[in-house]
């Protein structure tokens, strides 16, 4: 039994032996307290209306939410592969020129340290 079945069984267990209780200690009339029984069985009634309604709309909320973020994440995705093809397609013409650079530079860098030993 989920987490939220649970609750609103405790509600209506404990909503039922308090009334329960009540009843059979209150010093009033068989009227009254019927008539308590009827006024306190409707508030009742339309609590757990009102919450059941709640549950559904929040149940609802979740529903598109999550499916807003599915459709968010996928175009996310689409646009991250997209970006690194372009910079693939960017970088790559000019891949052969860089690593030479790269290469210069650590030439440099090694005769820069020659010259610094000597």
């Amino acid at each position: 039994m989920g987490k939220g079945k649970s609750l609103i069984l405790g509600i209506i267990l404990g909503g039922a032996v308090s009334a329960a209780a009540a009843l059979l200690s209150t010093p009033e009339s068989g009227k009254n307290i019927r008539s308590r029984a009827k006024e306190q069985s409707i508030e009742w009634k339309e609590l757990f209306e009102k919450l059941k309604n709640d549950s559904l709309k929040l149940k609802e909320q979740l529903t598109k939410t999550s499916k807003e973020g599915a459709v968010l994440a996928r175009e996310l995705t689409q646009e991250m592969k997209s970006s690194v093809e372009d910079w693939k397609k960017t970088v790559e013409p000019h891949q052969e020129s860089i690593h030479q650079y790269l290469e210069d530079i650590e030439s440099s860098l090694r005769d820069l340290e020659d010259k610094v030993s000597e």
